[in-house]
Parts: C-alpha cells; sequence; structure tokens
C-alpha cells in the first residue's frame, strides 16, 4: 500500500515543505497531513508503511527517515529530531515505537 492510497499528496508536500527548513514537530506534521482527522484503523496503517523491516516497530533507525515514506522527496531527520520523536511517542521506553504508540501520539 502506497501512502498516497491513505493520504492526499498535496496535503503530505504541503506538510513536508513546513518542515524542510525547521524543526519537526511529528504531532504537527501528523495534524497538517490529516491523520489526526483519521480513524485509528488507518493512522495503524499509516504505521504498516513506516515499518519498513516489517517487525511491528519503529525502531531509531527507520524514524530517522520516517519523511521519506511520506515521500521520497521527503528529508532525513536529525539526530535530535530523531531522538525527540522517540521520546515523544515510546511510551514503554523500550527504544522503539509500536503500533498503539503510534496510534496514541497522532491523537493525543
Amino acid at each position: 500500500m502506497a501512502m498516497t492510497d491513505l493520504l492526499k499528496a498535496e496535503e503530505i508536500k504541503k506538510a513536508l515543505d513546513a518542515f524542510a527548513a525547521e524543526t519537526f514537530d511529528p504531532k504537527k506534521f501528523f495534524e497538517m497531513v490529516g491523520m489526526k482527522a483519521m480513524t485509528a484503523e488507518n493512522v495503524k496503517k499509516v504505521f504498516q508503511v513506516l515499518d519498513v523491516d516489517g517487525s511491528g516497530y519503529i525502531e531509531e533507525e527507520e524514524l530517522k527517515f520516517v519523511l521519506k515514506g511520506f515521500s521520497k522527496d521527503g528529508r532525513d531527520l536529525t539526530d535530535a529530531e530523531t531522538s525527540a520523536f522517540l521520546k515523544a511517542a515510546d511510551k514503554d521506553g523500550d527504544g522503539k515505537i509500536g503500533i498503539d504508540e503510534f496510534e496514541g501520539l497522532v491523537h493525543e
């Protein structure tokens, strides 16, 4: 499944452009692309697209490239942005983001 099957390409581009030169804010980004208004089930489909290795988690290494999961034009997150994103979402402290943690961050 492609990300554009779940979200509008123009909203993805607008959100990516907004964070091209400023610090990435996952909650603001998810709202801009329309994920906050999605059902939990559809947010979990987005998670599955972003879970590149299919492990059921988004690990720190995948997180660095999370914007590329929305569009090939997405930039890499900095180490500081990656750490902040992980800290915001990783509620159980295992060093990775599970599907329920991801959905919880989107709808927080």
